[in-house]
């Protein structure tokens, strides 16, 4: 994904010692450690691997992917559970807008899917339990929601300076404007029931975006198809939007993708991204019976995204009372 990413970018051309990745997982190398403690328990310690630290060390990734694209400024790696490649970007943005570095490949990525983090995330009744209509499973909003679907995968975005990735040609997608991030401080599951610290966050995203909340055209929300989560998630966007929240549409693209964990904040950052230059809004899908109480304006088919409203917002809640918001326009 970093490749992709960084070829898709132009390959660019500056000084190493002005390049920087910010990289985020929400477990790390879990495969790595408990496969390799079977080895270690079935066949001894001399059959361990070598590679057994490197490989399971959360900031892997971005060490590596630092030494591909020579990225001198930092590697940095960001672990806050469902928030953390939402983290990396706003402190991308951060450094970018101080001058600290000219450019930042961000992104995250997780591959948990193994009988002991299932069991683990199964025990905290977080999963879905729907095994036998799979496909359906991840259903948010739905007065039906169980939990959600486990997924893995990476995603991975550019971050620059828009005039020097004007100058230089760059293809340019849509433009960060703003974010902010804070903590519920209250269960390390459960969000605050009320939302009120992640309606903190996304007002304080718009206010470094310096727009008001009438301005957004689109909300991309975190809601990962659990009870708890979804309902404080609503709760939050009406307490920032008020009665303007029914006119926004908004999607909740884990209904297609599964929950990435760490991963996912960059995949929904992309997905809002193109939302805004393509100007379609991804639809919510499973949405069979919305819940009475999360009335939003649910984007159920490809909708197109409103006229003379440039500006989006994608939310990133996690375990721990980890919030992140970013806020992205589009270029006209």
């Amino acid at each position: 994904a970093a490749r992709e990413a960084w070829v898709d970018a132009g390959n660019p051309n500056f000084n190493p010692e002005n390049i920087a990745v910010n990289w985020s997982t929400g477990i790390g190398g879990v495969l790595t450690l408990l496969n390799s403690w079977d080895t270690l328990r079935n066949q001894g310690a001399r059959r361990v691997m070598p590679m057994t630290v490197p490989m399971l060390m959360p900031n892997a990734a971005a060490a590596v992917i630092a030494m591909e694209i020579h990225a001198e400024a930092a590697a940095k790696s960001f672990v806050s559970a469902c928030s953390s490649s939402t983290d990396a970007i706003v402190h991308a943005y951060n450094d970018i807008r101080s001058g600290k570095v000219d450019i930042t490949l961000v992104g995250g990525s997780e591959a948990c899917i193994h009988p002991l983090p299932l069991s683990g995330f199964a025990a905290l009744q977080a999963l879905s339990r729907n095994n036998n209509n799979p496909q359906e499973a991840s259903k948010p909003f739905d007065i039906n929601r169980d939990g959600f679907v486990l997924a893995e995968g990476a995603a991975a975005l550019v971050l620059e300076n828009l005039e020097t990735a004007k100058a230089r040609g760059a293809k340019i997608y849509a433009v960060i404007i703003g974010g902010a991030i804070n903590a519920d401080a209250y269960h390390i599951t459960a969000p605050n029931p009320e939302g009120k610290t992640a309606a903190r966050a996304i007002e304080n995203a718009l206010k470094s975006a310096q727009i008001e909340p009438e301005d957004i055209a689109h909300i991309n929300a975190h809601a990962t198809s659990t009870q708890a989560g979804d309902l404080a998630e609503y709760k939050a966007l009406k307490k920032v939007f008020g009665n303007q929240l029914a006119n926004i549409p908004v999607t909740a693209t884990k209904s297609s993708t599964g929950h990435l964990l760490g991963g996912s904040g960059a995949l929904e950052a992309i997905f809002t991204t193109k939302t805004l230059q393509e100007k379609i809004i991804p639809p919510i899908i499973n949405l069979q019976n919305q819940d009475p109480n999360t009335p939003l304006n649910l984007a159920t088919k490809p909708t197109p995204l409103g006229k003379n409203k440039k500006f989006a917002i994608s939310n990133s809640f996690g375990f721990g009372g980890h919030n992140s918001v970013i806020v992205l326009a589009n270029l006209e």
